[in-house]
């Protein structure tokens, strides 16, 4: 005897070994057996076999009409085997029952189960929902295979290349657009990125590298609402005997930092680092401040800038030469001989800002020897007004190579750079940006230089002061800390003025670029209201102790600070990749680093090489380079040849924060997952097996 049954929603038959009261114990056609709850047997049988039976059947139910099914079953309750005679007539047979059986357990929309074999019709009203409902997913199935037709023949449907970014990288699932990809990639067995490329829905690296970048990050583009710069309400005092000069390169309008020195030659000299003054204006929780907040900094990459605020709000505050601009000052007295630092005084005043100087048009002639011997000529010609701040930039200079000394005393060892600055310059660059076709220019620039080193020990200067002083009146601020210079520690960001052993001082907190990152506008809030409220300042403070939303603060800024960092690194790689080809590169001098990495000699570019086995750490090679790919950022090489000589190249090169540039472009990964198990895309119950 044989029998029908029903397990884990499939229907299965088989022979039965023997029976109980409550089960039998069946052997399926595969030879496995199976205890069977007696409530599960749907049929019982002689003949014909399973294997005969299910086919013959399954066939039969597949030309039964449903709708004329529903009509002739009963309102109430019924059995597939009442229905089978009703069906087919009085003398319905095996095959016929058990043909009923399937059509009914595969139309849940038609009927829906009432026990062992019962079911009962769905009213007109809820089958003709269920029907439509059918039809729009009928639809929506067509039209998928419809788009993965076309991606198949290598053209990109529209609807699938205005959601390109949203399927690649934060699909939904369920949406038809994801599945034509899904579907079409693994008809052609490629990859969801070589078929929207082959399909022409990725015409541009360059532009899929931006355009990804803003619809994660700016999904409501990067214009900004029609905020104007608000008025400073305070009538500000004039710094009295300062001429104030920033250094910059040419394509900054953010200029948030400028310096002044006074009295040389008297023994005691008075340096001031005057800082642009939007906190005096933007208030928290104000329009300008939301802007602010929610884009927490400026991006930058080659040839173009997202700012942080609207450019009529930057001119409003930049440290613009011509005029007396709002600032907030800190003078620290220097011992002229010795250059120890006497004491410090902030103040909120306006700065006289004499000249803005452009290092990439001066560094040339502004050298080492040229800022320590007042008789030493220049090697390249200068502005008469740049000329004239010799005795200002010598004293300076003299000033920032003590205090790096001071620090690496700290730090426990010297800060090492031994490879450039490398800078991007794009030629017919248009009023929109970049476009990805323009000629970059790659050029370099020493670490370290005299104007680089004269800004950045004055801005750590402002920095870890101002951070002590928020300390010092118990204002909280925004921190940035290291624990040690030991290998996997990493710079942390905190409410706490704990050391920053990668830079040697104290505590560290930003507070020079206000115009271009939301933590030092934020700390320039608390910064004012020390120095006007002075020992109750935590009282007038914006910000409190303990104050939940600096800690959202930090949170929010620490992500979008590292995206927006990754995403320069990325473009500047592109660059470097179109550099390789505008200029015919094939081959280049590299140093070994690991890992099959080499970093090239001349370039900003590190890329993995084949051949590089038995090769020392900083051994000198000859590369051939393989296939750019553009899109992806990947470029492979093979050793040509072992040029001898070893660099010296270390894990990490320090910064001014003691952080790591990032030898390789992060790898492109998609969230498309073509490997997964196709949703069920219809309604039918599952089918029986023998």
């Amino acid at each position: 005897m044989f029998a029908l049954f029903e397990e884990a929603g499939k229907l299965q038959a088989g022979r039965v070994l023997s029976s109980a009261e409550a089960s039998h114990q069946i052997e399926l056609e595969s030879g496995k057996r199976l205890k069977v709850k007696a409530a599960h047997v749907l049929l019982t049988f002689d003949q014909p076999a399973p294997a005969v039976l299910l086919p013959q059947a399954a066939a039969l139910a597949a030309e039964i009409d449903l709708d004329l099914a529903w009509e002739f079953a009963p309102e109430d309750e019924f059995g597939f085997d009442a229905l089978a005679q009703e069906y087919f007539g009085a003398g319905a047979t095996l095959v016929q029952q058990l043909a009923m059986l399937l059509r009914l357990h595969d139309a849940p929309h038609y009927f829906r189960r009432a026990g062992k074999g019962r079911y009962r019709k769905a009213s007109a009203e809820v089958l003709q929902q269920a029907l439509a409902a059918i039809a729009r997913k009928q639809a929506v199935q067509a039209q998928i295979d419809a788009w993965a037709a076309e991606l198949v023949a290598g053209r990109c449907p529209e609807p699938v290349r205005a959601q390109l970014y949203r399927i690649l990288f934060k699909p939904d699932k369920n949406a038809p657009e994801y599945k034509a990809v899904v579907h079409a990639a693994r008809e052609t067995h490629l990859s969801p990125l070589a078929l929207l490329q082959r399909a022409g829905a990725i015409t541009s690296a360059y532009q899929f590298h931006w355009q990804r970048f803003l619809h994660e990050y700016f999904p409501r583009g990067t214009g900004f609402p029609a905020l104007a710069a608000p008025a400073i309400g305070e009538e500000l005092p004039l710094a009295a005997g300062v001429a104030a000069f920033s250094i910059d390169d040419s394509s900054t309008t953010e200029i948030d930092d400028a310096l002044s020195v006074q009295g040389l030659g008297s023994g005691s000299v008075t340096l001031g680092i005057h800082i642009a003054a939007p906190g005096l204006a933007i208030t928290p929780d104000s329009a300008l401040d939301r802007v602010a907040r929610e884009r927490l900094s400026t991006v930058y990459m080659p040839g173009h800038k997202i700012t942080m605020l609207p450019d009529a709000v930057v001119q409003g505050y930049t440290l613009q030469a011509g005029g007396a601009r709002p600032a907030v000052s800190l003078y620290l007295r220097v011992d002229e001989a010795t250059l120890e630092i006497r004491d410090a005084q902030t103040r909120i005043e306006r700065v006289p800002i004499a000249h803005n100087l452009r290092h990439d048009q001066i560094d040339a002639a502004i050298t080492a020897a040229w800022l320590e011997d007042p008789t030493a000529p220049a090697t390249a010609e200068l502005p008469d007004e740049v000329a004239a701040l010799r005795p200002q930039l010598a004293f300076l200079w003299r000033l920032a190579q003590a205090c790096k000394a001071r620090r690496e005393a700290v730090r426990g060892r010297p800060e090492t750079f031994t490879r450039p600055d490398y800078t991007f310059r794009l030629e017919g660059v248009g009023a929109d940006g970049p476009t990805g076709e323009e000629t970059v220019v790659i050029g370099t620039r020493a670490r370290g230089a005299p104007l680089d080193l004269i800004v950045a020990e004055a801005m750590i200067l402002a920095n870890s002061h101002w951070g002590r002083w928020l300390a010092d009146l118990g204002v909280p601020g925004i921190y940035r800390s290291q624990a040690s210079l030991a290998p996997g520690i990493k710079v942390r960001m905190g409410t706490k003025a704990l050391p920053h052993a990668g830079i040697g001082v104290p505590c560290y907190a930003w507070s020079t670029s206000p115009l271009r990152r939301y933590t030092d506008l934020v700390n320039q809030w608390q910064i004012i209201a020390c120095a006007r409220h002075g020992a109750t300042a935590a009282l007038a403070a914006p910000f409190k102790p303990k104050d939940a939303a600096l800690l959202a603060i930090i949170s929010a800024f620490d992500a979008a600070y590292t995206a927006y960092g990754q995403f320069q690194h990325a473009m500047e790689r592109y660059w470097t990749l179109r550099y390789l080809r505008q200029q015919g590169i094939t081959e280049l001098e590299a140093a070994y680093l690991k890992d099959n990495l080499v970093r090239a000699e001349t370039l900003p570019l590190v890329l993995a090489a084949l051949g590089t086995e038995g090769l020392q750490r900083g051994e000198r090679v000859r590369v051939r380079l393989g296939t750019i790919d553009e899109l992806t950022l990947e470029v492979t090489g093979t050793v040509l040849e072992r040029l001898g000589g070893v660099e010296a190249v270390a894990d990490t090169e320090d910064t001014l924060e003691g952080e790591a540039d990032d030898p390789l472009a992060a790898p492109l990964t998609v969230a498309v997952a073509v490997d997964e198990a196709e949703p069920d895309a219809g309604t039918a119950a599952p089918t029986p097996t023998p």
